[in-house]
């Protein structure tokens, strides 16, 4: 079957959309990709959404204006494919999330995807599903991570342990056993880390005045040096002290956070790169400080996806703090794209809702209490 995933991360640089050719039934397929393209928000579009995304209020006819522009966004990204492969049979939508609230003890979670499932179904005549984090959150998950499931089942080796670090907007991590060990999926596991890009993204923002938008290939960090001291002390945030399952997003590391960091930075007279450098290196320190706390087993390789993973400095940063034997390279490597794994993993979660009608969540990861169908299914007139 022809799947097209569709997915805009936290750090609202495109929609991604990927297009898998699925074989096989239900846990025991394999795909091919076939195409994969990046769609860029129009500026004021992506800027009206960072705005809401950062906690600008928005009356319901903006929000409902705002629905609808991304949804035909999408549309055009889904049109921009079928110019070359135009049987395509089912559109796997993210959407764009806009707001994030994990699940605490004191109340339920609420997450916030925008861009109409329906909109896209009838526009392009395709069956579309989205809306996929809210049946997790509905049965007590986090809603996130939800690609540990397809992770699980198409990157895991049958004698090496693995971690799965995506490098979006924010970082997420699926640990996966080798698959010698019995019961070897009841023992995978996942999270958020913490900030992927967002902090340094921001930060080049604020250094650019705007002019940049993100540090290409960690260049300008590269210059510069860490200060640890301000490391081990961001690191001591809740977020990071707070055992899995968890989920965060830009309502926590945003535009407020980066400021706090400055500020924090400012006794410490660094340059701009320094400065650079050691929100790049919270990144790294931030996924090593939580697969020590939290994964007990070993590691023999960490694969890096996401828009981070061009980042060669924060690469390498992440490689100094864990052993030589412990080898940081990204899912390329192993066969899965690392520029389109998101949306890819979208294209597979709405195959198993439409097609296998199986659960597309791991409760273990996301903390639901049980396994759930994901995402609302969508047929076009």
């Amino acid at each position: 079957m022809y799947c097209l995933g569709l997915m805009s991360g936290t750090s609202v640089d495109s929609i991604d959309a990927a297009l898998v050719k699925i074989t096989g039934k239900e846990l025991d397929f394999n795909i091919e990709l076939l195409s994969g393209i990046n769609y860029n928000y129009p500026d004021k579009l992506r800027q009206t959404i960072l705005e809401v995304a950062g906690g600008k209020p928005l009356s319901m006819e903006t929000y409902a204006e705002l629905d609808e522009a991304i949804a035909l966004c999408f549309v055009e990204a889904v049109k921009k494919i079928k110019q070359t492969h135009p049987d395509i049979e089912l559109i796997g939508s993210h959407g764009q999330t806009v707001y994030h609230r994990p699940p605490t003890k004191e109340r339920i979670g609420y997450t916030l995807q925008l861009g109409r499932g329906e909109l896209i179904a009838n526009l392009t005549g395709i069956p579309t599903v989205n809306n996929f984090r809210v049946a997790d959150m509905a049965a007590g998950g986090q809603g996130a991570p939800l690609v540990s499931k397809v992770d699980a089942y198409l990157l895991s080796d049958f004698d090496k342990y693995r971690c799965v670090q995506n490098l979006g907007g924010i970082g997420n991590v699926t640990y996966l056993p080798a698959k010698k060990n019995q019961n070897w999926e009841h023992k995978v596991t996942g999270w958020d880390t913490g900030p992927g890009n967002i902090l340094m993204d921001l930060a080049v923002q604020k250094l650019s005045n705007g002019e940049k938008t993100y540090d290409k290939n960690g260049q300008w960090a590269a210059k510069g040096n860490p200060h640890p001291e301000l490391i081990q002390q961001w690191l001591k945030q809740d977020f990071f002290q707070q055992p899995p399952p968890k989920s965060t997003g830009r309502e926590l590391f945003g535009s407020d956070y980066l400021e706090q960091c400055w500020q924090d930075a400012q006794k410490y007279n660094l340059s701009e790169s320094d400065f650079l450098a050691t929100l790049t290196d919270l990144t790294a320190a931030s996924i090593a400080h939580s697969y020590r706390n939290f994964i007990q087993d070993p590691i023999d390789e960490i694969l890096l996806c996401g828009g981070g993973s061009h980042n060669l400095y924060l690469k390498k940063r992440i490689q100094d703090h864990f052993p030589e034997q412990t080898r940081v390279t990204t899912t390329d490597e192993v066969g899965m794209n690392s520029d389109f794994k998101e949306a890819i993993a979208f294209a597979i979660l709405a195959y198993w809702r439409y097609v296998s009608k199986i659960s597309g969540n791991l409760p273990q990861v996301t903390g639901a209490k049980q396994e759930r169908l994901l995402g609302d299914v969508h047929h076009p007139i």
